[in-house]
């Protein structure tokens, strides 16, 4: 079970035209909406990554305008923790617990849960909030991750796991979220 104090949000690679290509985008992009929201109401830290900005684009608005307090850390590396700069920003937060969201599946996603594993985090990827630009590809992905030991879950399900009962404060507003 996740931990509100022990978890982390990462943000992979949402970025310009990739993300315009991926099958199901309003899903996609309505299932970022509700975790990173979710979140959110719930004060827990969200690191947000960018593969390559000046080549591939900046981050979706539809994503970028639910993180204005944050700064998105450019990466080279498909993997985040190939970046520097994000391994000192994951330690900065003293999370144990990471769950991941973005693009692609079966390249970032993939190789960032693959690497944060062989480091010792819990990882979760919420399923219906990565993709790939074939269903198969993300379905490859999410196979992966999970024979690694990564979690795959849902929006609902990691956002109801953090609450963990219907008297916590932010209750209504997270039942509202997912509706």
């Amino acid at each position: 079970m996740l931990e509100k104090d022990q978890v982390v949000l990462v943000v992979v690679d949402v970025q310009g035209k990739l993300a315009q290509l991926m099958p199901g985008k309003e899903h996609l992009f309505g299932s970022l909406d509700k975790v990173i929201k979710g979140f959110n109401l719930l004060g827990l830290p969200i690191i947000w990554l960018e593969q390559v900005p000046d080549k591939l684009g900046s981050t979706i608005p539809e994503v970028a305008n639910l993180l204005p307090d944050i700064n998105p850390i450019a990466k080279t590396s498909f993997g985040c923790m190939g970046s520097e700069e994000f391994k000192l920003a994951l330690e900065k937060t003293g999370r144990e617990s990471v769950v991941l969201v973005g693009i692609e599946a079966h390249i970032c996603v993939y190789q960032s849960a693959a690497q944060l594993l062989k480091e010792g985090f819990d990882v979760s990827v919420v399923a219906e909030a990565v993709s790939s630009r074939t269903l198969e590809n993300c379905k490859i992905g999410l196979q992966r991750m999970a024979q690694l030991g990564a979690s795959i879950s849902s929006v609902e399900m990691i956002l109801f796991e953090l609450l963990q009962t219907v008297e916590a404060a932010q209750f209504r507003d997270i039942a509202r979220l997912v509706k």
